[in-house]
């Protein structure tokens, strides 16, 4: 690889931080670096800590949010960062647009970088939109003259022209992430990292934002790095991927592959009560899941019965006219394919207590392909048990129409005619 080529080096990166406490901690603690600092010691804190994983409790007072996070981007090349919530995807954006120092290691930049890390970075809600725009070229380094140069393009871009003269603290979240977008893409950085804010827009301006990142990297030439939950846009806009898990690198390359192996991390779980990174308060949980088609031993098949059974920890003796259950399903880019619900249909056995679930469908019409499963149980309408991609499935080709041709994609989007019981 050319070195010239080479816009950013991120070496050794490590953030450490202390928990519950604001700053390096205790007076004994601060002590004990300044003795160490003074003999030419190491900090005596980097020994400890423990890994970023936050669905369980830690003996140490120090958690390693990244630790050891080496990568470089090359220019006009599109990084996508993925992980689960929590991963330390926003930790690397911060100390990369050095809004955060790291405890260990070292980044090396060439040029500007423009940061778009949480609504409203970096703009002053007492100052209209036009006001920010040259606030914020300002902080890159850019004159009045070439900021003025560029603001109509960025008014127009935004889509706020109404609102421009207007204090942005009166501004929605969606338009202060369209202005703040605008001025980090038109303001020419060399480096633009944006992090998951795009979600907020709407799907009008997330399909513009995503069209000026390949244009700026594709056709000027600079690079992006873009941190997203939506797996489509991260395969359709970046060139490479890294993935995180607990603040550590699981992944580095192509991006296809970056993909497959994130949502590798949501395989078909049989035993589920050892899932950790669930939400709810617990009364009602999911406690084994067995996917099937028309029996046990055969797998789901397009066209052909399908059944997904759900065994339950009912703690709280609940009775099934209490319960709601909903299923979501997202094909291998983490688009949603279906939704399925005890609400939409009638369950039998209203009043007795529930320890099971089974959803039934009598001609499954998803095609081949691998579908992964959120389910979200609530209990007298509060959250008992909420897991995103709790576990995957695979369905494999049929002839659903009866007529000797196989179906093989998995672009389906039909709805479903299922039913729901408390028995097999």
């Amino acid at each position: 690889m050319n070195n010239k080529d080479i816009i950013l080096k991120a070496t050794n990166i490590s953030k450490q931080y202390r928990l519950g406490l604001v700053g390096t901690g205790t007076i004994s603690h601060d002590l004990n670096r300044w003795w160490s600092k003074i003999r030419g010691k190491e900090d005596p804190y980097l020994k400890v800590g423990e890994s970023n994983d936050r669905s369980t409790k830690g003996s140490s007072d120090y958690v390693w949010a990244l630790q050891d996070i080496n990568f470089e981007v090359k220019r006009g090349e599109v990084l996508g960062i993925i992980g689960k919530n929590g991963a330390g995807k926003s930790t690397l954006l911060k100390i990369l647009s050095k809004v955060t120092g790291p405890t260990t290691g070292n980044i090396k930049t060439k040029g500007r970088i423009a940061s778009l890390l949480e609504v409203g970075t970096g703009f002053h809600g007492e100052m209209t939109g036009r006001e920010n725009i040259y606030l914020n070229g300002a902080i890159l380094g850019m004159t009045k003259k070439e900021i003025a140069s560029k603001i109509d393009e960025i008014i127009d871009f935004s889509g706020c022209e109404r609102y421009i003269d207007t204090p942005v603290k009166r501004y929605s979240s969606g338009m202060t992430v369209r202005l703040a977008f605008a001025v980090a893409a038109f303001l020419e950085p060399e480096i633009l990292v944006i992090d998951e804010v795009l979600a907020v827009g709407d799907a009008e301006f997330q399909k513009k934002a995503i069209g000026k990142m390949q244009d700026i990297s594709r056709g000027e030439g600079r690079t992006v790095l873009f941190v997203s939950h939506n797996m489509a846009a991260v395969k359709s806009l970046c060139t490479s991927a890294l993935v995180l898990k607990n603040g550590k690198t699981e992944f580095e390359g192509d991006v296809e592959e970056a993909v497959n192996f994130y949502l590798e991390g949501s395989e078909n779980n049989s035993n589920i009560s050892v899932f950790h990174d669930r939400k709810g308060n617990g009364k009602l949980l999911i406690k084994e899941v067995k996917v099937n088609g028309k029996n046990e031993d055969v797998k789901p098949q397009t066209g052909l019965p399908f059944k997904m059974t759900f065994i339950l920890d009912n703690n709280v003796q609940a009775k099934l006219i209490d319960v709601q259950m909903d299923l979501r399903l997202d094909d291998n880019l983490g688009q949603r394919i279906a939704w399925l619900s005890t609400s939409l249909v009638d369950c039998d056995s209203d009043d007795e207590v529930v320890n099971k679930l089974v959803f039934k469908i009598d001609k499954l019409n998803l095609n081949k392909g691998k579908y992964y499963v959120t389910t979200y149980i609530t209990v007298k309408n509060e959250i008992s048990d909420w897991i995103q991609n709790a576990f995957s499935f695979e369905v494999e080709e049929g002839d659903y129409y009866g007529n000797g041709v196989l179906v093989s994609t998995n672009q389906s989007k039909a709805l479903f005619n299922f039913k729901v019981s408390n028995e097999l």
